[in-house]
This record gives C-alpha cells, sequence and structure tokens, in this order.
C-alpha cells in the first residue's frame, strides 16, 4: 500500500483481509474507479447481447427496421441499467438519478422538444409502416431514392444520385412520400403525344403501342394487374385522352417490372416512337396561329419579289420608307401614305 492511498483514506490499512476490503473500498479514488468500469463492462455487454440475440430478433420481428429498433432499445437499456448501478456505488440513489435528468429535461425542454418530437414521430413511422427499408420511394419534391436506415429520430435515404439525405421522421410524416416498393414493384407509366387531326389516328396509336412493347423492363402481355377492386391490361395501351385545340393528344399507357430504371425506360419507348412515326400518315401537332384581317383591321399592302432583286435594289430614305423600283411597287413611310389611292 502505498502512502498516498493511506493519507487519502486517512487511516491505516488493516491487517485482515476482509478489513482490508472494507477499508480499500471506503476510498473515493476506487469506487470511481469501480464505476467507470462498470459502465465500460455494459456498453461491452450491450454489443454482446446485440450479436447474440440479433437472429432470434429479426425472425420475432419481420420487418426489419422494427427488429433493428429493438436491438438499439437492448443495448441502450444495458447501458442505462449499468449507469444506475455505477451511480448507487457512487452513492446516488435511484431517485436522485431521476432527479437530476428531471431538472436537465426541464431546463432543456427548448433545446429537447425537436428531438422528442423526432422520436414520437418515429415511433409513429414504425407503427404506420409507409415504408421499410430497402424500398425506393419518392419524396414530393421529386428526389428519389432507397431507404438505408429508419431509426426513432429519423430516415436515411440513399438517394439515385449516390448521396445520403437523411430526413427527420417529424417532416416524413408532414410530407407526400410515394412508395415504389411496397406491395408490388410493377409500376404503369403513361407518356402523352399530341398528333394532328389530319393524321391516321388508329395507325398512330398502334405504331405507339408496338413501341413500347419491344423495350426491356416493359411487360408486354399477360393476365391483368390487378389493383384495389379494379383490373387494368398488362399489355401497352393507347387511348385518346382529349381533343386539344392543336390536335387530338394520345396517352400511352404500359408497365414495367422494377421501378428503378424508369427515366431510360421512357426515354427509350419515345425513341422508338419517334422512329416509328417518321415513315408513318402520322403527323406531331405543334401550336400554329393564323392572323386574319377585316374591313377593320387596316390596309396591308404586300409584294413578293426574288431574294435577289430585294437585295440588290431595296434601298431606304431617310424616313425608314423602303423602294423596290424593280417591282414598280413603292412603300413610302406613314406621312406620305395618308390619303393616296391605292392607284397612285
Amino acid at each position: 500500500m502505498t502512502l498516498g492511498a493511506i493519507g487519502l483514506a486517512g487511516t491505516a490499512p488493516p491487517i485482515g483481509t476482509v478489513e482490508w476490503v472494507r477499508w480499500l473500498w471506503s476510498v473515493t479514488a476506487v469506487r470511481v474507479v469501480v464505476a467507470g468500469l462498470i459502465v465500460v463492462a455494459g456498453a461491452v455487454i450491450s454489443k454482446f447481447l446485440v450479436r447474440l440475440l440479433g437472429r432470434t430478433v429479426a425472425r420475432r420481428f419481420q420487418r426489419q427496421s422494427v427488429a433493428q429498433t429493438v436491438l438499439g432499445l437492448l443495448r441502450v437499456s444495458t447501458v442505462v441499467v449499468a449507469t444506475l448501478v455505477a451511480g448507487s456505488i457512487l452513492g446516488l440513489g435511484i431517485g436522485d438519478i431521476v432527479l437530476s435528468v428531471t431538472v436537465f429535461s426541464a431546463v432543456l425542454g427548448i433545446v429537447l422538444a425537436p428531438i422528442v418530437g423526432s422520436i414520437i414521430n418515429g415511433v409513429f413511422v414504425l407503427a404506420d409502416n409507409p415504408y421499410e427499408i430497402g424500398d425506393m420511394i419518392e419524396l414530393e419534391d421529386g428526389r428519389r431514392g432507397f431507404v438505408d436506415d429508419i431509426t426513432l429520430r429519423y430516415t436515411k435515404i440513399f438517394t439515385l444520385e449516390n448521396t445520403f439525405l437523411v430526413v427527420p421522421n417529424s417532416s416524413m410524416r408532414e410530407r407526400d412520400v410515394t412508395n415504389y416498393s411496397a406491395e408490388d414493384e410493377r409500376t404503369r407509366l403513361s407518356i402523352p403525344l399530341l398528333v394532328t387531326y389530319e393524321g391516321d389516328l388508329d395507325e398512330a396509336r398502334r405504331l405507339m403501342e408496338r413501341s413500347a412493347r419491344g423495350v426491356e423492363e416493359v411487360i408486354e402481355g399477360g393476365p391483368d394487374i390487378r389493383i384495389g377492386s379494379a383490373r387494368y391490361p398488362a399489355k401497352p395501351t393507347c387511348l385518346i385522352d382529349a381533343y386539344a385545340d392543336s390536335g387530338v393528344r394520345l396517352v400511352l399507357r404500359f408497365w414495367v417490372r422494377t421501378p428503378y430504371k424508369i427515366p431510360r425506360v421512357e426515354s427509350t419507348v419515345r425513341e422508338r416512337i419517334w422512329e416509328h412515326l417518321a415513315g408513318a400518315d402520322v403527323e406531331i401537332a405543334y401550336p400554329h396561329q393564323h392572323l386574319l384581317f377585316d374591313e377593320n383591321s387596316g390596309q396591308a399592302r404586300v409584294a413578293l419579289e426574288d431574294g435577289a432583286e430585294m437585295g440588290l435594289d431595296d434601298g431606304e430614305d431617310a424616313d425608314g420608307a423602303t423602294t423596290r423600283t424593280e417591282s414598280g411597287v413603292t412603300d413610302a413611310g406613314p406621312e406620305s401614305s395618308a390619303g393616296r389611292s391605292p392607284t397612285e
């Protein structure tokens, strides 16, 4: 026994073993070291319990997110119990520890409120099961990704841009989330197309359906796909959506097996539609404008000439009037044209 320990205890070490242990336990530094070792042992035991009970919990709970949450609570509970035991060794009772935590939580209530809110929302997310780890989801801002982890505080999403997106559960419950992998991975896509009224409408619909049938990942046929109480044809189908101002709007609907390559599949189908319509009696419509003049619109003087003559013989005077000498037509400015007859 060193002189420092003897001085710290305040008394000389006894002769017997039991008395010596009691005397050593009365040293405050020894109790602090033992308490720290108990906390460390609790952390090690928590990891051991997670590894030991991991498979059993995973078989008990089919959902991976719930299994991970249960294992996380088991680890935290083990560390908390070890901390309480360490506190009792240092002379702190359970009531003192609870009172200290209560006072601390009351003081930091404003700071802890968002975290507590996220934890409560995390419980609702796990209970409602709007998505699961591995599902492909789309947020209301258009970002898509795979759910990588669900905790009581946040949801981690691995986006298609190879980045991680961490969203608090309170925010996830307030926004619209589209789940592409919830029940059935098959997804129906729609591609609109506007064709002119003068083209062959039946041929346009037939070519659009054929354009989707030869694309990878597109379901070409088979039994109807059931959604709730309704059934929809599995093969690509082109329908007339509306009679628009500039043409007939067609909509091509088709199903894909998995939602993981939607942009590439849509691009391939559009490319095939463009190729098939190139040699058909079908024209893609675009907006046209017709300008009509009546007796209230004034006069419009038009002269048709060859480009070479216009380039060589056109001249412009100081008032901005343009004169074409070869055609015999003279367009005067606003000042000179007032009151002139058409024969002048």
